[in-house]
């Protein structure tokens, strides 16, 4: 973490940086802190995410915890001024920089993870959060990779009179965390649902796998969605958005191959004037064919030579 430091030091001075939370009680005792649907950038310190918690019965149920040391603590501070109860456990939907690396606020208490979320931070976070001093500088000042001390399993967990139903899926990064508030109908989806901002794929199995995920979270008992990034809704449109979505980048990715066009000429491929609204739409594309494409040319293409 040498690096982290150095890169840390090195951010050239600016005013105070401070994270402005303002927590939304979206339903009974359920708080949402929302992010920008930019990209990351030294303006906004990262905060480009949802991040959520839940007030029980048994203490506080934090969903996710920022981009940067500062913005855990920040968030933190934010939740003492809701509630007296005490945070209780961590619940990290994925393992990408601006859901997890505010775990160092909450090192105290338990973080919970999927085993293999757990292991993707393990082996990425490091890179990643090198990656996140080098774009936000100074708001990541003294943020170092906390690992989750205790592993989720999927299935039921009922807690200070909640009833969660904890889902393990892979569409986004492999290791998806979904978390159904049976008890309040909400529905965290994490960064499998993306709304009114593109989205990002540097470790997604493939859109195919994302697409049937998106019908099996449509089709469970919700009353309001909380994407990953983007606003909360109350009906199906963010589920149609990314089915849109997806099913256009997978024709384009696909149909590109078959016509053997180069990686660059599918970067610059028109985008429907439909998702006109959706954020960042370019910028991920581009990002999305230097993930996925190769992999679509492979399928297409047969090797001719013998191989090892």
């Amino acid at each position: 973490m040498r690096l982290l430091l150095i890169l840390g030091c090195l951010a050239s001075p600016a005013m105070a940086m401070e994270y402005r939370m303002e927590p939304r009680e979206i339903a009974p005792g359920t708080w949402l802190l929302e992010g920008s649907t930019d990209n990351f950038d030294h303006r906004n310190g990262g905060n480009i995410v949802n991040t959520a918690f839940v007030v029980t019965e048994a203490g506080v149920v934090v969903i996710d915890t920022g981009p940067s040391r500062r913005y855990g603590e920040a968030m933190r501070q934010a939740i003492g001024k809701v509630t007296d109860q005490p945070v209780a456990r961590v619940l990290l939907t994925h393992h990408h920089p601006d859901h997890v690396l505010g775990n160092q606020a909450f090192a105290d208490i338990p973080i919970a993870a999927l085993a293999e979320t757990n292991g993707l931070l393990a082996e990425q976070g490091d890179a990643m959060a090198e990656n996140m001093y080098r774009i936000v500088g100074d708001w990541m000042r003294g943020t170092e990779v906390v690992l989750a001390n205790e592993t989720l399993e999927p299935g039921i967990w009922a807690f200070g009179g909640h009833r969660f139903r904890l889902l393990a899926l892979r569409g986004h990064t492999g290791a998806d965390l979904v978390i159904l508030d049976e008890t309040t109908g909400v529905l965290f989806a994490g960064d499998l649902l993306f709304y009114r901002r593109a989205l990002t794929t540097p470790n997604s199995p493939g859109l195919d796998i994302w697409l049937d995920e998106i019908d099996l979270l449509q089709a469970l008992p919700w009353t309001l969605l909380v994407p990953g990034h983007g606003p909360v809704a109350s009906d199906a449109a963010p589920f149609a958005e990314m089915r849109d979505y997806l099913g256009w980048l997978d024709d384009l990715l696909r149909t590109s191959a078959e016509q053997g066009l180069l990686m660059t000429e599918v970067m610059h491929a028109p985008i429907p004037e439909r998702f006109a609204e959706v954020n960042l739409s370019r910028y991920e594309l581009i990002r999305t064919v230097s993930h996925l494409f190769p992999g679509y040319e492979a399928a297409q293409y047969q090797r001719i030579d013998p191989g090892d």
